[in-house]
């Protein structure tokens, strides 16, 4: 063991590993176990003799290193996403947009059920016989992981939305164990991992043909669990199967709940997440390769889902996917699905779209290239990015300073802490700075705007 796999050593020691686990899976020598850090992430260990070939680098969707074919989400998407006919620059290649749910799924799921319903679809079609997506865990004081389903009944119970660490190591380690074809959910990292892991192994694109994206606000760290858990009067051992999304059909789609059940009575506690404040746009509990990924909208899935954060979808309280399909395939399973009324769908305009994801847009796009460039000014490795060159705004880099203050933070008071009061005590302080921070970006934003709108208005004039 005296050799150090290249993914640890290139990848876990600048903090830029986000647990996917698939050099597990491509190290030859099978000397990587994927096992929780001290700040609540899975990570790779080193378990066995390394023979340093490099496997391990070359699937990792954070190699710094990549090979030229396969260096973006561009390159690789010209390589498996040939049959898309339109591409943008924010969204990648594409074939049409939606918003909608299904009608079977949506009580169901955290939102329209439309991940639920193309699985149950593509084992309908026979076209796979098996999906890799997140369930109930059995093991103790885990509570979430990837696991194997092949009907109806185990796709229901990996519905709904778990904003938990999870590697793709548990079920790729029975891989080549399983035969039929197979389809996997993953947010844009794994599902950029498993392109990579196709490349290396060309006859993984048979076996696996299907991609199902998760569009995603940031991995976050096993604390953002038991921190819920803490809100509500839980204390991390003795909370049990968390619910991240509990609709209320009776509100609007962002008034969901926290819940879990309290082992010590056996009973169910939550609590609205509006009442705790912005647990996304703050960076809080959120792994530091987050800060490094430019996918906004899992451009190299087959189909990519999230929510339709846009009115009128929003004032349902039953939840409206937002649909973006990459393939013919995934083009079929909608419209096929539209014409039987499983579905209940519109297109939605580019346009529209964009505004649905704004907020991410503008944090990884805008705000990478500043990141970059800190982390470079460091000596730390990172990975090449399409929008790593662009200029940022003073007050922009305020924020950017901020958000990666109390990412870093929140994950080290909560590991001295764990308790939600004290935590909410300490972080106080970074919150109101960002918070404030914000609004001055915010507010020279808008001021720009109307600048540039009166000079339009004038030069028209003349």
């Amino acid at each position: 063991m005296d050799r150090i796999p290249r993914v640890i050593d290139l990848v876990v020691n600048y903090d830029t590993c986000i647990g996917c686990g698939l050099c597990t899976y491509s190290c030859p020598n099978k000397a990587l176990n994927m096992e929780w850090n001290e700040y609540g992430f899975l990570i790779p260990t080193q378990t066995g003799i390394c023979e340093s070939d490099g496997s391990c680098l070359d699937v990792c969707p954070f190699n710094p290193f990549p090979e030229k074919e396969v260096q973006t989400e561009n390159k690789l998407s010209d390589l498996y996403l040939k049959d898309a006919k339109l591409y943008h620059p924010k969204v990648g290649r594409y074939n049409s947009i939606y918003a909608g749910y299904a009608t079977e799924f949506r009580d169901t799921s955290s939102s329209g059920g439309l991940a639920t319903f193309v699985m149950a679809d593509l084992l309908d079609r026979g076209i796979i016989s098996y999906v890799f997506s997140v369930k109930e865990s059995s093991l103790p004081e885990v509570h979430y992981e990837y696991s194997i389903s092949k009907n109806r009944q185990e796709l229901l119970a990996a519905s709904k939305t778990k904003y938990y660490p999870v590697t793709l190591s548990t079920v790729f380690s029975e891989l080549d164990k399983l035969e039929g074809k197979i389809a996997v959910v993953g947010v844009a990292c794994f599902i950029k991992a498993v392109r990579l892991t196709q490349y290396s192994n060309p006859s993984l694109k048979e076996k696996i043909p299907f991609l199902i994206g998760i569009i995603c606000g940031g991995v976050k760290s096993r604390f953002f669990t038991e921190y819920l858990a803490s809100k509500v009067g839980v204390t991390k051992l003795l909370c049990n199967k968390p619910e991240f999304r509990i609709k209320d059909i009776c509100s609007t789609a962002s008034d969901y709940s926290f819940g879990c059940i309290d082992c010590y009575d056996n009973k169910g506690k939550k609590l609205k997440m509006t009442t705790i404040g912005d647990m996304w746009g703050t960076g809080l509990f959120k792994a530091n390769a987050c800060d490094f990924c430019d996918d906004v909208t899992t451009e190299l899935a087959d189909i990519s889902l999230g929510d339709a954060w846009l009115q009128p979808y929003v004032n349902d309280g039953k939840g409206t996917n937002i649909c973006v399909t990459r393939s013919l395939l995934a083009e079929v399973i909608i419209k096929d699905g539209i014409t039987s009324g499983k579905l209940h769908m519109e297109d939605l305009s580019l346009d529209r779209f964009l505004l649905s994801q704004k907020g991410s847009f503008n944090h990884r796009h805008k705000g990478i290239a500043f990141r970059i460039r800190r982390a470079t000014q460091k000596h730390q490795l990172v990975p090449p990015k399409r929008y790593g060159e662009q200029k940022t705004s003073f007050d922009f880099k305020l924020v950017q300073l901020s958000r990666m203050s109390i990412r870093k933070k929140s994950l080290t008071i909560w590991k001295e802490t764990s308790d939600a009061a004290l935590f909410d005590k300490k972080m106080m302080r970074s919150l109101l700075i960002l918070a404030k921070v914000t609004h001055l970006y915010h507010y020279k934003e808008a001021l720009f705007r109307k600048i540039k709108k009166i000079f339009r208005l004038v030069v028209a004039s003349e």
